[in-house]
């Protein structure tokens, strides 16, 4: 899940669980418990996001099946931001994370060189398993060393959700495989968003510049270097890549259209923008279909749909669950993890909160390529997300990652409020550049 950096509750949610967290970590919490030598102990597992990673009823599953395991879970409404933050602190001080913690794929590099404070996954069999995970998703989980650092929860598979409403209002089609035909490129989407400027002045065509500039960014970079900021070698190269000018460009130009709602994903207001219908699309990978539904509300269903997006492949978002050596119950939490990135762990997460799994197992299952949602007018999300999934090229993301795509984002939001896009070029050039070394 995506996630990419990738999420969000409002914030009296995300600062209570980040008080929590922080309330453990102060006590010297070591994230598991024991009722005594005859009695249950108790995994921690941490995650993040307003949805979380749909597990509520696997870990009753478990427990079920394993009567001296209680399962706790931390993080759910918590930011991305907050999350990392959080577990970077608890890693480096060797204390205070859980049993098993979430690693987003944008994160997971930066741990690599601290996987000495990481279970070897390996040693508890999760060699066995690795064709149960997409190749390059298992490849992500692994160090360059050969460590298995985590296995791969989901994946962000590409989509563009819009509001079908909205744009039959505007005169533009409303069927998915119609309105999927407007766009075979970026510049489509672009001249497509002025086509609905000119017919509906109340809505704007996209959520954020932001999102939209991630999206292009992972397809362009999939398609062509390979990477964003960092290159393979993990040398910073955020001026010297072509792919991240290249989304930048298209993304000021789709500003310049004032096709942008002006939105921060995941703050309040964006929250806002889906209940009251501020905005038209939104880039769709997987999981952000849970995100919209959770926002939106009931009062939205049916209006929604989700359509192919420009282009051709990409990815957004996606997550691994890995065991901190600080868990004092190694051997337990790494069966859990084995547990939930099973086939069947995937496909339950798919169900209750739409994650894309990574396994091919689960991809194949009639569960996921069958599948259909109600919430977005019974689109096909199966055959949608799915049926691209294993052609998916991953893009390597280096050690911060984050800090340098927000040195950008923060560049693009002062597009959006009128400065100039050249000059917050430099900006960005100067800023990722501070933030990456």
């Amino acid at each position: 899940m995506s996630v990419p950096i990738r999420r969000r509750r409002f914030a009296a949610i995300a600062l209570a669980s980040v008080a929590v967290l922080a309330t453990a970590t102060a006590c010297g919490d070591d994230s598991s418990g024991t009722a005594g030598n005859d009695g249950p102990i108790t995994l921690v597992v941490d995650v993040f996001g307003d949805q979380g990673f749909g597990y509520d009823e696997l870990y009753k599953q478990y427990e079920a099946d394993h009567p001296n395991i209680k399962i706790q879970e931390r993080g759910k409404g918590l930011g991305l931001g907050d999350y990392n933050t959080r577990l970077t602190q608890q890693i480096t001080a060797g204390s205070g994370a859980g049993d098993v913690v979430a690693l987003e794929e944008g994160t997971i590099v930066q741990f690599y060189a601290q996987a000495d404070k990481f279970v070897n996954l390996a040693d508890y069999g999760a060699t066995d398993l690795k064709g149960n995970f997409l190749p390059w998703k298992w490849e992500q989980g692994t160090t360059p060393d050969g460590k298995v650092l985590g296995l791969g929860t989901d994946v962000g598979s590409m989509a563009l959700c819009y509001r079908s409403d909205l744009f039959k209002a505007a005169g533009l089609p409303t069927d998915r495989e119609q309105v999927g035909a407007l766009w075979a490129t970026w510049d489509d989407f672009i001249a497509t968003g002025q086509k609905f400027a000119a017919a509906d002045k109340k809505h704007k065509f996209v959520d954020s510049a932001t999102n939209f500039y991630n999206v292009v960014l992972m397809q362009i970079a999939g398609a062509g270097t390979g990477y964003t900021y960092y290159d393979k070698s993990n040398k910073l190269v955020i001026g010297d890549n072509p792919d991240v000018k290249t989304a930048y460009d298209l993304t000021t130009k789709m500003i310049a259209a004032s096709l942008s709602n002006n939105l921060q994903s995941f703050s309040n207001e964006w929250n806002a923008g889906f209940k009251n219908g501020t905005f038209a699309t939104i880039a769709c990978p997987a999981w952000m279909t849970g995100v919209i539904k959770g926002q939106a509300g009931d009062a939205a269903a049916g209006k929604w749909d989700i359509a192919k997006a420009p282009g051709s492949g990409g990815n957004w978002g996606g997550s691994f669950l890995a065991v901190p050596k600080s868990s004092k119950h190694a051997k337990e939490a790494a069966e859990l993890v084995k547990f939930l990135t099973s086939a069947k762990g995937q496909i339950e997460a798919f169900k209750k909160v739409g994650n894309l799994p990574s396994s091919p197992q689960a991809l194949a299952d009639s569960a996921v390529a069958d599948s259909t949602n109600a919430y977005f007018s019974k689109a096909p999300v199966g055959k949608i997300f799915a049926a691209g999934a294993s052609e998916l090229k991953p893009v390597y993301l280096g050690p911060k990652n984050n800090g340098v795509r927000t040195a950008v984002e923060n560049s693009l939001r002062a597009v959006e409020q009128g400065k100039s896009a050249e000059e917050q070029w430099q900006a960005a050039l100067k800023n990722g550049e501070a933030a990456g070394k």
